[in-house]
């Protein structure tokens, strides 16, 4: 296989390799954000494939992205977590940073959980709330859908009215609500990066209807839509954005933050996962 094969027969090459280590897959997978990777070390029973020893899989170069694909199954919990993921700003094509959702896609997966670290845009949206995502604005500037058509991956003008599933996101309040854990919702706004956003473009955002934003998880949603997967967006405010506080932004705050906030995180997430293996 060189790497003029197609995404679908690069993913497929994949997945075959996979399948090998886990002959019985789980149907649903999540994606762990900057300084979120510790959510997965409470299972036993788990079973971590370093990316690179999976075929086609970029490496992460950004702190806080251990770079592994974990596989949990204990008596009530079966999903396959990302210990990292890639990102525009790091030079790789879009092609690469959803490459692993395209992966998630030959192995079968329905459901997928994303979850990033994002700055709050709105002053009530404070550092260590949780958000969960109803639609997002690329501002990328570009869409991981562009180039050559493969039927194999799905239609060639998916429609993105509801990205993030209204089942899963009531699913989601319900067992927050049954936490007791705080949970908004909002919009995610996504841009390029590296750098921060400025407080001129934080205004801009929340002008056009942006509650977090980041650098992340809007490619990898798009792809898992276009795929036929139910996507559900969780965003941990790790900072306020520029112009919110008169304090710097730095990727140490972010990873302190999610270092803080991964214990509620992972108790909402195992929650969802609890009832959607509970009703299938």
């Amino acid at each position: 296989m060189t790497n003029q094969a197609s995404i679908y027969e690069r993913a497929h090459e994949c997945a075959e390799a996979i399948r090998k280590s886990v002959p019985e897959l789980p149907k649903t997978a999540v994606v762990l954000g900057s300084g979120l990777g510790k959510l997965v070390e409470d299972y036993p029973d788990r079973l971590a494939i370093p990316y690179a020893d999976l075929p086609h899989f970029p490496k992460p170069t950004v702190e806080g992205h251990a770079g592994n694909m974990v596989f949990v199954a204990t008596p009530k919990v079966r999903a396959i977590f990302l210990q990292g993921r890639f990102h525009y700003y790091e030079g790789h094509e879009l092609e690469s940073v959803t490459f692993p959702i395209r992966v998630l896609q030959c192995l079968g997966v329905k459901t997928l959980i994303l979850t990033a670290a994002t700055g709050g845009i709105r002053p009530s949206h404070y550092p260590g709330m949780l958000v969960c995502l109803s639609d997002h604005i690329n501002m990328l500037g570009v869409n991981p859908l562009r180039g050559p058509y493969d039927s194999k991956l799905g239609i060639r003008f998916p429609d993105m009215t509801s990205v993030y599933c209204s089942k899963l996101q009531s699913l989601a309040h319900d067992e927050a609500h049954r936490q007791r854990l705080p949970l908004a919702a909002g919009v995610y706004a996504c841009l390029p990066g590296p750098s921060y956003e400025t407080p001129s473009e934080i205004r801009m955002l929340r002008t056009l209807g942006a509650d977090v934003v980041g650098m992340s998880t809007v490619p990898e949603a798009i792809v898992a839509r276009h795929a036929g997967m139910d996507v559900l967006g969780f965003a941990l405010v790790t900072n306020a954005a520029a112009g919110i506080s008169e304090n710097p932004i730095s990727h140490e705050e972010v990873l302190e933050a999610g270092k803080e906030a991964t214990p509620k995180l992972g108790k909402l997430i195992d929650g969802v996962i609890r009832r959607l293996d509970s009703s299938e």
